[in-house]
């Protein structure tokens, strides 16, 4: 058993800001890095949108920029995933197992355990990942300009990423399993009076196709009915917009989360309901999941864990 001051959950720009910070104000921090270093970011192509990189990166460059930074600052790594935790409600130390065989007792927890993107499930959609699938919008829309794109939901989010890709793009297909969209009316009326936008109902996904890269996909309009039939539509890029899931199974029972999952902390801080946690990027961030987000919320983490222990 190791008794520090500081352990960092996640490897993805929250945590690493939070390791860079933490290490700088001496608290020696130790980070698990878990199954994927670099987290939901590693599944984009190219950051362009991240300050400081002015002829854009790759997202493994980047992160490995942040962690050599955090560790030049003194941060220790771990490899391997956290499986079980304990909190002290009181704000005691918090027990952490590492592979059900490290175990470590902090005195602050950082959580920046990320959200993954919700996939449909067909193989074509890990086949093309990087190469025309993409889950947001935001950050991998502008290598579509003046391209066809297809978004699949029919949720708030759908619409908002229709109408970002429409300013961009030619044309936006919207893949919609129902009859209707179930965005609020403002989005409704904002994707159907769009020229750009073509809403396609009743649409499922068979598969994606192309040579090395998604130009095209197969779709199942009305499935399961007498009028079933596939239709195929050309696109050169297929974004996912039909939520994500935020990676916070094992505080499920220790923090209090919101109807979907993600870390409910104090506005517009990174404070959780127990005295010395913190939540930091996407795992408490249903709305931007951003890179630049995430990482000053790490920032603001690191700050608060120092500003913590001082006082106790």
């Amino acid at each position: 058993m190791e008794n520090i001051k500081c352990l960092i959950i996640g490897s993805g720009p929250a945590g690493y800001t939070a390791a860079i910070y933490a290490a700088r104000a001496n608290l020696s921090p130790v980070l698990i890095e878990g199954p994927q270093l670099g987290g939901q970011l590693m599944t984009t192509t190219e950051v362009e949108n991240f300050p400081g990189y002015p002829n854009g990166v790759q997202p493994f460059e980047m992160m490995d920029d942040m962690r050599k930074q955090a560790e030049r600052f003194g941060t220790t790594f771990v490899s391997g995933c956290v499986t079980h935790v304990e909190l002290d409600a009181n704000g005691g130390l918090h027990t952490i197992w590492v592979e059900e065989q490290k175990l470590y007792q902090t005195q602050t927890l950082i959580i920046a355990t990320g959200a993954s993107a919700k996939y449909l499930g067909i193989e074509s959609e890990q086949t093309y990942r990087g190469r025309g699938v993409s889950a947001c919008a935001t950050c991998d829309g502008f290598f579509y300009r003046g391209k066809t794109v297809a978004v699949v939901g029919g949720g708030d989010t759908a619409c908002e990423e229709a109408a970002y890709l429409a300013g961009l793009c030619q044309k936006v297909y919207m893949i919609v399993r129902k009859p209707f969209l179930r965005a609020s009316q403002i989005m409704q009326q904002r994707v159907m009076e769009n020229p750009k936008i073509e809403v396609l109902f009743e649409c499922n996904t068979l598969q994606l196709t192309g040579e090395g890269k998604v130009q095209g996909a197969d779709l199942i309009y009305k499935k399961g009915t007498p009028e079933e039939q596939v239709k195929h539509i050309d696109i050169n890029g297929f974004f996912l917009a039909i939520g994500h899931h935020p990676n916070t199974k094992l505080f499920e029972t220790a923090l209090q989360l919101d109807k979907e999952g993600y870390i409910i902390t104090t506005p517009g801080t990174p404070c959780t309901t127990i005295p010395g946690v913190y939540a930091a990027g996407d795992c408490a961030d249903p709305h931007y999941r951003q890179a630049i987000v995430a990482a000053a919320s790490g920032c603001k983490a690191a700050i608060e864990a120092n500003n913590y222990l001082k006082q106790k």
